[in-house]
């Protein structure tokens, strides 16, 4: 959201109402008793609330009049479903009811396709997670989650993981007064040791200091597989000059190495 934005679906931010706790538990319950009037002062009346949860979301470049009528639905949502004899202020419980409803719509809206079930425990997890934070007053963790749903905590884990949105390599993580970190900076190959690197480094800098023949000779025997016979054939010389040039060629690198 740019700094400064006052309108969002056509609202004038600046004039939105804002509700005292105390008037908030007294039209709630005008409102689940049916009275439309008070439901309708009620939304109107955190739609600023809406406003500070989409915040968390502006650097995603989604659009920001979507994200604020999805807000607005899991705030009506939450308004609807609020149990009056929790000792939980209202905007406790809204602010994790809007950030799912959001999430929802983000990770629906997603390029990267979930299979169905996973979803299905995903959803489930968050809303689990949602009720037990209000609950305990804390954020909850996935042993919570997994116990409070009768599920495997890796099912769990391996659930919310797959819907999370996907980052971008070239994404920031860090910035201070000189270059940025970004997530390729943070990303390690697992299946390449520091020790290959290194080697790799050393056998580059031996073979730049070999001759064009022999450097050639050497990438084709142990870079490309050939034998020295087809060596050989490939350069127009002999098989035994190819093993006297390959064992020189070696024997200089190991100098260097």
């Amino acid at each position: 959201m740019a700094t400064g934005k006052v309108e969002i679906c056509g609202l004038d931010t600046s004039r939105l109402p804002v509700l005292s706790q105390e008037s908030m538990r007294e039209m709630i319950e005008k409102a689940q008793a049916g009275d439309k009037d008070a439901r309708r002062e009620l939304i109107q009346g955190n739609l600023r609330l809406v406003l500070s949860v989409i915040q968390r979301f502006q650097n995603r470049g989604d659009n920001v009049d979507d994200l604020f009528q999805v807000g607005c639905i899991g705030l009506m949502k939450a308004l609807d479903n609020f149990d009056l004899s929790l000792n939980v202020r209202p905007s406790t419980y809204c602010v994790p009811m809007i950030i799912g409803e959001i999430r929802r719509y983000l990770r629906d809206n997603n390029a990267i396709r979930v299979s169905r079930s996973l979803r299905d425990t995903a959803y489930r997890a968050l809303r689990t997670r949602d009720e037990l934070s209000c609950r305990y007053g804390r954020e909850a963790g996935i042993g919570d989650i997994a116990r409070e749903m009768d599920v495997p905590e890796e099912d769990v884990a391996a659930a919310m993981e797959a819907i999370q949105a996907p980052v971008s390599l070239s994404e920031p993580v860090y910035q201070d007064a000189g270059d940025a970190v970004y997530v390729m900076d943070q990303v390690k190959d697992e299946r390449v040791s520091e020790d290959d690197w290194v080697r790799r480094l050393s056998i580059q800098n031996a073979m730049s200091r070999l001759g064009a023949r022999e450097r050639g000779i050497i990438e084709r025997r142990f870079f490309q597989g050939r034998t020295q016979m087809e060596v050989a054939s490939e350069i127009g010389i002999s098989q035994a000059q190819v093993s006297r040039l390959e064992k020189t060629a070696l024997a200089q690198m190991r100098r260097y190495i």
